[in-house]
């Protein structure tokens, strides 16, 4: 029985998509939460779980470049999902059929920050030889984290202030947007999901601006933990620390602006302390 699979021009695919897209292969398809950017499904088959994610919202990622980067990782031993294919549907949406690796975190501890921390810095750890340089995209970094922020002059005016204070290290693989979310468990085995934002960066801004989140949205205490597991596999100077805040904290004011998050009462009470306690914002009164 045709499945959403044959609806796809896949142009890349691994020898499991090759025997799921046989006409006998019984899947049974299940909706799952929903992002900004596009649509999820769960697949299930007799070969195991898989999701199937569908770019059809304004965003328009470079797939291909997931595809391989996961491919990639995997290779270094990072753990994300095995990617399965990539391709196109006939009006031209993006897809990506990976593994499906388990439920989001819930509970939080010590213990589970202090993974997740482990996680993240396994990521900044990886070697890259000469010759991999090239399989892993690379962005200018305003342009890429801070799109159209020349509307909004008092972002912008910030962050042309705090910019030059800093000399940009873009030469690590990082996640883009780590947080709680993206992080799947299952049978103790934690996976690292949603590699959108995957490219070389500074692995220092990836680190703060998921520290910076755990402020946001868990709790102060959590985000030292996390932070001090971190920082004890990375050293990164405090003045540095309060730099990439600050960025992080004006990246996401622009993302909300733009609708891009959901703002929640405590979140925004709970950014506000954050900008209080960071000198650099605090005293060029940054406002949410």
């Amino acid at each position: 029985m045709p499945t959403i699979l044959h609806n796809i021009q896949w142009n890349e695919q691994d020898d499991l998509l090759h025997t799921l897209l046989h006409p006998k292969s019984d899947i049974i398809q299940h909706s799952l939460d929903q992002g900004f950017e596009a649509e999820v499904i769960k697949l299930s088959c007799a070969q195991g779980d898989l999701v199937l994610k569908i770019w059809n919202q304004q965003a328009k990622p470079d797939v291909e470049a997931q595809y391989q980067l996961l491919q990639f990782l995997l290779a270094k031993g990072i753990a994300v999902s095995k990617p399965i294919g990539w391709g196109m549907l006939h009006n031209q949406d993006q897809v990506l059929l990976t593994t499906f690796d388990g439920t989001a975190l819930t509970n939080m501890n010590k213990k589970k920050i202090v993974q997740t921390a482990t996680l993240l810095s396994a990521i900044h750890h990886v070697k890259i030889t000469e010759s991999e340089y090239a399989l892993l995209p690379k962005y200018g970094f305003i342009d890429y984290f801070f799109p159209d922020v020349a509307m909004y002059t008092d972002i912008s005016d910030i962050l042309y202030q705090v910019m030059p204070m800093i000399t940009l290290e873009q030469n690590r693989v990082i996640h883009g947007d780590f947080h709680l979310g993206n992080i799947l468990t299952t049978e103790n085995r934690y996976t690292v999901i949603d590699w959108t934002n995957g490219q070389l960066g500074d692995a220092r801004y990836d680190a703060v601006w998921s520290m910076t989140l755990q402020k946001i949205y868990i709790s102060e205490r959590y985000a030292e933990v996390f932070r001090d597991a971190y920082l004890a596999e990375h050293s990164i100077a405090e003045e540095e620390l309060h730099i990439f805040e600050a960025l992080a904290c004006l990246r996401w004011i622009l993302l909300a602006r733009q609708g891009g998050i959901t703002v929640q009462p405590q979140a925004q009470q709970n950014i506000k302390q954050v900008i209080a306690n960071n000198p650099l914002l605090a005293e060029r009164n940054c406002e949410v």
